[in-house]
């Protein structure tokens, strides 16, 4: 799952993403043979990790990620071509989801292009070259539907009243993620891959040195100093222990990337590895034991499942069972995040 970080020039976007990636994981144990130098593999916070490998004593802990672009500047009619343009938008397409950084902050060394700071401002400005660019690929595949839609194909006719509203809202300077879609509309207009449906996460870039608490914060809106989370970054957890500091800006942005997604996390356990592992909310346990090897789920038995809390509570997989906290569960369980889970699998 990929975040793009966007923003306008000189916000503190690429602070933002070099903090991040200090975080950055060992990509031995992952699917990827080279990492290109604006993407950052970053490991999920997880304190769970930790307790479960302390009670097996596992060799090793293997957290979830979650991958990270930094996108370079936008500039005002981007979707005319300007600054990078085409390629700017090219690159937040190929993203799940947005991290718009907004500047939060003065600095007389930081010219910010449109003159005076104005978060509100830059917001808008990103969302109407956004905005923009969406209405062109839906006026284009509007002119196709049209034509499809008057040889009375059903597809096409119900293709058309969507994309009517997508034109609509897209044209009232409203982001087409305001618009509620059933699943079975947003199949439809999956492969317009538009930008202004996707998640966004707001970051304002503050000056404040103090770390800022959760209720001081709005919704889908995250308070954060980068150049300060950048040098946090520089410290061990030792160190960040040592400051009092039990959970940064990263990992608070970390964390809501993951959860903006719809991804949850279930666990295992033993003497080699306690790992996490990502899946989609709502999924169930064959398919999440597909995650571990695609032989899973196709030989998936059953599932022997027992909540974090009550694993941690019993001290044990044996001692949980002994108080009758592990459940037996089937093809049609969904998973829950914090679900610790050994699968009994057919060979």
């Amino acid at each position: 799952m990929k975040v793009g970080i966007v923003g306008l020039p000189n916000v503190g976007k690429s602070t933002l993403f070099k903090a991040l990636t200090k975080k950055q994981v060992d990509v031995e144990n992952y699917p990827f043979c080279t990492i290109d130098p604006n993407i950052g593999i970053v490991k999920v916070p997880d304190e769970r990790l930790e307790k479960l490998a302390e009670i097996y004593k596992s060799k090793k802990i293997t957290p979830t990620v979650i991958e990270f672009v930094d996108i370079a500047g936008l500039v005002k009619n981007a979707h005319k071509g300007e600054g990078l343009g085409n390629k700017f938008l090219s690159h937040i397409r190929e993203v799940d989801a947005i991290i718009e950084v907004l500047r939060d902050f003065e600095d007389k060394n930081i010219t910010h292009i449109e003159g005076e700071i104005n978060p509100e401002r830059d917001k808008s400005i990103i969302h109407f070259e956004l905005i923009m660019a969406d209405l062109q690929t839906v006026e284009k595949r509007l002119e196709k539907v049209s034509k499809e839609a008057k040889s009375g194909n059903a597809e096409a006719i119900k293709l058309l009243e969507i994309l009517k509203i997508l034109e609509e809202t897209l044209n009232n300077e409203k982001l087409a993620n305001e618009i509620k879609l059933n699943k079975e509309e947003e199949l439809l207009i999956r492969d317009l891959n538009l930008l202004t449906l996707k998640p966004i996460i707001f970051v304002r870039n503050i000056k404040s040195q103090l770390l800022v608490s959760s209720e001081q914060e709005l919704k889908n809106t995250i308070l954060i100093n980068a150049k300060l989370e950048s040098e946090y970054g520089e410290l061990s957890d030792e160190e960040l222990k040592e400051l009092k500091i039990k959970r940064t800006g990263l990992d608070k942005l970390i964390q809501a990337s993951y959860n903006l997604l719809n991804l949850i996390t279930f666990l295992t356990t033993g003497q080699d590895e306690t790992r996490a592992w990502t899946i989609k909310q709502g999924t169930k346990a064959p398919q999440a034991a597909g995650k571990i090897h695609t032989d899973f789920e196709k030989g998936f038995i059953r599932a022997e499942v027992c909540k974090y809390e009550d694993f941690i509570f019993s001290g044990s997989e044996l001692k949980a069972k002994e108080k009758g906290l592990v459940r037996l569960e089937g093809k049609d369980y969904i998973v829950k995040d914090g679900d610790v889970i050994y699968f009994r699998i057919s060979t």
